[in-house]
């Protein structure tokens, strides 16, 4: 029986968690190849990123922006290139926030070494922002209308009823006792920082001007952007300010992946730390039906270095390898 094409799936900042997928690293040839290539490019900064990453007792936390803007991209990309190494380039490929560029990289829109450029310079204005975090929320979008305003916004549309807001750290405090005492289920995401909110704003220009010199390309796998919902257009992929702004703007995962799957039938699977993607996929028709499948390249939640190495090896079975 055919089985349908791959879809990549990457998780964003939030996804993240201590020494992930350093039970696959000097492991698997393919991930700590394409890993070291990451690490590499960032120069002195990447060795410090790799030990950090390794390490028990890391000198910069895991929740710094520097460490887990920059890990998100080098698990998932290096993942990437290992499920590729099985079943050759994937039919589409779709990030989640942080995951995004990740994913343009693997579709051809920037070089892996302009990827890392850029990589680094939203990580370091990603540092400087005022301290906040997500808060996630389990209702519709319409329902959480009134409680949104300058200080806190929509950041991310995970599900038909499951959503994070986003914002600086004391107007969230001030509103998740409104939301509790109004009957919603709300809990902090694990990040510092207002991701999808105005807090990246002050370092868009920077960033602009990096992605203009830097030149992107029309993506040569079908890219879906949590920012539209669709696929990337060729115009919208050379737009240095939609890739500046992406830090920004709402992650809308779920809605993007009804695109996708109304688009055709694939076997998903979601290249990073966690099964949290896969969670979604799981509740869409298509996937419940078993029409497409939902597969992850992890344990759902941080089970050690050997529990990663048995997901990866239960993955490569599922995909036939």
């Amino acid at each position: 029986m055919m089985q349908p094409p791959v879809a990549l799936v990457l998780p964003g900042a939030g996804a993240h968690y201590p020494r992930m997928a350093a039970g696959l690293y000097r492991r698997e040839p393919v991930f700590t190849t394409a890993a070291d290539e990451v690490f590499d490019l960032l120069g002195p900064a990447g060795q410090g990123v790799r030990a950090d990453w390794l390490s028990d007792d890391p000198v910069v936390p895991m929740d710094h922006a520097t460490r887990s803007h920059v890990l998100v991209f080098v698990v998932g990309y290096a993942l990437s290139r290992q499920v590729m190494s099985w079943v050759g380039p994937p039919a589409a490929v779709l990030g989640h926030g942080a995951g995004e560029l990740a994913a343009a990289t693997l579709c051809g829109v920037f070089g892996l070494a302009d990827a890392v450029e850029l990589l680094w310079a939203q990580a370091r204005g990603l540092a400087s922002a005022p301290p906040g975090g997500p808060l996630a929320v389990d209702t519709t979008s319409v329902s959480i209308t009134r409680y949104l305003g300058e200080d806190v916004v929509l950041g991310a549309l995970d599900g038909s009823a499951q959503l994070v807001l986003s914002g600086s750290r004391a107007p969230l405090a001030r509103l998740r006792p409104r939301l509790v005492a109004d009957g919603f289920a709300c809990r902090p995401a694990p990040a510092t920082i207002g991701f999808h909110s105005s807090a990246p704003v002050p370092f868009v220009e920077e960033t602009l001007r990096l992605v203009a010199k830097i030149g992107p390309a029309s993506p040569g796998i079908a890219l879906y952007s949590g920012r539209t919902t669709r696929r990337v257009t060729a115009a919208e992929a050379g737009d240095p300010l939609f890739w500046a702004s992406q830090p920004t703007a709402p992650a809308r995962f779920w809605p993007t992946l009804r695109t996708l799957l109304s688009d055709g039938d694939f076997r998903i699977v979601e290249a990073g730390p966690g099964r949290t993607l896969t969670s979604i996929a799981y509740r869409h028709p298509a996937v419940a039906r078993g029409r497409s499948q939902a597969h992850a390249a992890f344990p759902a939640r941080p089970h050690g270095e050997r529990a990663e190495r048995v997901a990866l090896r239960k993955l490569a079975r599922a995909l036939g390898t």
